[in-house]
This record gives C-alpha cells, structure tokens and sequence, in this order.
C-alpha cells in the first residue's frame, strides 16, 4: 500500500473524496461511477486504493457541512444534522466537529478490524437470511421512527405514512405500471433521495440563517478552543462509540439496508439508550457520536457481503463490484485465498484513507469552523448554488430542482409545525426495501413466512422497541403534568 504508485493514487482518492464530501448533492456513489473508466489499466490494488480510498473518506467529511450548514455533504450524513448543527449554532461547532471526525476514525477503524476477520465467519449469517428476514429487519428499522418522533408517536408515525406514499412513487417494480406519476414521464423513475435530503434538511436551514440576518453560529465564544473536548468526548462515551460502530457493520453487511439506514437505527439506539434521551434533536454529544462512528463503520461491513460472495452491500459497492469485473477479478472464495492481498489492502485502504481525511479536517478545521461566523446573508448565495447544482446533477434534469424546492417547502412547514422530519426520510429510503422484500416473501412463502424463527424474533425486538418508546412517553408527559401542577401551586 506504501509502494508508489499506489501510495499516490490512494492520496488522490483522498483528495478528490474529500472535496466530493464537502460539496452536497455529489455523493460517494455518483463519483464512484465516475472514476471507474479510469482503472482500465491499473493493477487491481492501485485501482482499488484510488477507488475504496475516495469513497471511504466521503461519509467523513460529508458530516462537516452536516455540522456547519446543516446540509449534508453525502446521504448518509443527515442524522449528523439533528445534533450537530444545533450545536454549530450555539458557538459549538469544534466541539461537535471534533467529536464526529473522531468517532468516524475510530468507526473506520472497527469496521476495517471486523472486515480483517469476519469474511469467512460471517458468511452463514448472510445466507440464512432471505427475504422474509430482510423484510422485517427492514421493518425493525421503521420501528426506530418511534425514537425519532421527538415525543409524539402520532405525528411521527404519520410522517413515516407519508415517506412510505412517496417511495412508491414511480413503475411497480413487480407490473411495471406507473403509480403516482400523474402522466409525468420524470416521475416514472421514482423521486432521487439527494433533491429529497436537500429540501427536506438544506433548504428550511438556508431560510433560518437568511430571516436572521446573522451568522449560524449564535455566539462567538471559542469556536477552536472546543475541538479536544469533542475528541475527549468520543472516549468519555465510548460505549455509545463502540455499540454504534458495531450496528454500522452489521447493517452495512446486510445487502441494499444501505448507509442512511444504518445512521438513522443506530441514532435511534443511542436515543433509546441514552440517560437523556430529551437532549437529542437539540444538541446532544451522544447524537453526534452515534451519527458520526456508524458513518465509516459501515464501509467495512458492506464490503464484506461484496467480497465473499459478489452481493453488493450497498449502491457504492455495487459499484465496485463493477470495477472487479473489469479488473478480471470474480468476488468469492478466490478474495480469501487467491486473492487474500487484495482483501487485505481493502482494510488497509480504509484505515490509512481515513486518518489521512481527519487529519486532514483538523488542519483545515480553523478555516471551516470560522464559517459559521460569516454573516448569513454572504453564506446563503453561496449555499443555494451548491445545493441547486447537487440536485441538478442527481439526473441532470431541472425537475430534480423542482423536487428540491417541494420537499424545501415540506421541510419548512414541518419545522414551522413542530413535525418530525426524520421518520418521513427513514420511511422515504428503507420503503422499496420494505415493498421488495414483502413481495418476495408472500410469493415464496405466502403469509407462513411471518412465523419462521428469525422473523419472529425480529417481530419480538420491533414490538419490544415501540412498547419501550410508548411507555418512555407516557412517562415524559406525566412528569411534565407533575412540573406544571407544580410550579402552579
């Protein structure tokens, strides 16, 4: 891996996912796919260090805009904007950057620990799972719109009714007609999650920063002096650290869950699990370590899948899967044996590649965390180019702006309302999951697969997690009852 010019494409792959990161709407995928006409003739570990190097570090510095501007520089950063970003605007922003970027290092770093010694003990997991298990796993997560609901199950279980409605817009993958699309042809293909995130998180942002006529942050009160206590944070809750990078890998193990999912599961675990769960969504430390160590974890795990036996974890590796068939190589038991060096480098990418994006982004972190003292009214101008030409370049297609300022409009809306935003955009990205796995299983099993053992025991955790939530509500309405008659006596 240190041998030129290896070392040297893996510095570019840095370099190029680094800026791709920070830039919203592009995405680790979207490069990815671009770069692949560029390996034709390299070795197959130059080619994957320039490759895995570049979309390994994207989810990393993808969670700094998350935190500065509350606009996520790749999908699989929006949990990082529920906490981070409110502390970005209370003078917290390198604190909040500290703890994410190190808690992604240490994700990476699980990740690629577990990809080194789990390929071959994994692989009879994936395979007693079939689509009856992946259906309710998929299901298990929605189970999470419940921690995500900010304190009220019924609005947060409607807005999850209503991303469920908008994944099915589009073709019936199953008939092959049309649902939802009103005659539009831009609608056959089903709405993009980039225009989606943008509206529903970038926009209603950009609107707050430019009615306030002030910077993002609120004070300005040490913005850098912060930044070791987020990396001290990371180790003073290093159980939340560790459990959260763990559910990364398993998630990212599991074909098409994808990262999104296993950001959002794994920040409903925190929150569930938290001493204060009420903190969340307005700035906790624990939010944007979850969000932050699942973010790099999940590389190592869905690569797994892809390398043991060809089944993509993810778009990104499905992708990358592209790039074996053109280097000549079959993913397989050939990865564990013939191949063994190439395994290897993998991890080695993923390690190597994310201690140079971190310590790359606490170089940078004085100029980036001054952002959010700029006056909002020079930010904004800026901001809305970049998210105009994210969504632009999803399909190249103005509609997809369109899109994007619809979904701004249901976003400031549920703001403005007190409506969850959170558990439309899980429902939103786990719902063709969902619909996928239900078809095949009804068509395989009828309605019997609801009784095998592991999906009973994924039904057991789903109703286990919605009691807990229901009981935890319960209980934070009666204390709030007690405090009232309280201060009213």
């Amino acid at each position: 891996m240190l041998q030129w010019p290896t070392a040297g494409l893996l510095l570019l792959g840095v370099g190029i996912g680094f800026v791709v990161g920070i830039l919203p709407g592009l995405g680790g995928a979207v490069t990815l796919a671009l770069m692949l006409p560029f390996i034709y003739d390299m070795d197959p570990i130059p080619a994957f260090a320039f490759l895995l190097g570049m979309h390994a570090v994207v989810a990393t510095t993808g969670d700094i805009t998350s935190v500065l501007f509350g606009i996520p520089g790749e999908g699989t950063a929006v949990a990082t904007i529920f906490d981070g970003h409110p502390m970005a605007k209370r003078g917290e922003a390198g604190r909040a950057l500290g703890a994410v970027l190190f808690s992604s290092l240490v994700g990476a770093i699980i990740g690629a620990a577990v990809l080194a010694i789990s390929v071959p003990i994994v692989r009879p997991l994936v395979l007693s799972f079939g689509p009856p298990e992946f259906f309710m796993l998929a299901m298990l997560g929605i189970t999470f719109v419940v921690a995500l609901a900010g304190g009220n199950l019924v609005r947060g279980f409607l807005m999850a009714l209503l991303g469920f409605i908008v994944a099915l817009v589009g073709l019936d993958p199953f008939t092959g007609k049309p649902r939802f699309a009103f005659g539009q042809l831009y609608l056959w293909d089903g709405l993009s999650i980039i225009p989606v995130i943008l509206g529903l998180f970038a926009i209603p942002e950009t609107l707050q920063l430019m009615s306030t006529h002030g910077a993002i942050a609120g004070e300005a009160t040490g913005p850098i002096t912060r930044v070791l206590d987020g990396v001290r944070d990371t180790f003073r809750h290093w159980w939340v650290t560790l459990r959260c990078s763990l559910i990364g890998v398993f998630i990212g193990i599991i074909p098409g869950m994808g990262g999104a999912t296993a950001q959002f599961i794994a920040y409903a675990h925190a929150q569930q699990t938290s001493r204060t769960p009420e903190e969340f969504g307005k700035g906790s430390i624990e939010g944007v370590l979850a969000a932050g160590s699942v973010n790099n974890s999940k590389e190592g795990g869905a690569i797994i899948p892809t390398v043991a036996f060809g089944v993509p974890g993810s778009t990104a590796m499905a992708i990358l899967l592209g790039a074996f068939l053109i280097l000549g190589i079959v993913p397989g038991p050939d990865m564990l044996t013939k191949h063994l060096d190439i395994t290897f480098s993998m991890v080695w990418v993923i390690v190597i590649s994310n201690f140079l994006a971190v310590g790359l982004s606490f170089l940078l972190l004085r100029q980036l965390v001054w952002l959010t003292f700029i006056k909002g009214t020079w930010l904004v101008p800026f901001l809305l180019v970049l998210m105009t030409i994210g969504a632009y370049t999803t399909h190249n297609d103005v509609l997809d702006i369109v899109v994007m300022l619809v979904f701004g409009a249901v976003g400031w809306g549920a703001i403005r309302f007190g409506w969850p935003r959170a558990p439309f955009l899980l429902a939103f990205v786990l719902g063709p999951t969902a619909e996928r796995y239900l078809f095949l299983s009804h068509q395989l099993y009828e309605w019997a697969f609801l009784l095998r053992p592991i999906t009973l025991s994924l039904i057991f955790l789903a109703l286990l997690g919605i009691a807990y939530s229901v009981r935890r509500e319960r209980r934070d309405r009666r204390t709030a009852s007690e405090r009232s008659a309280g201060v009213a006596a």
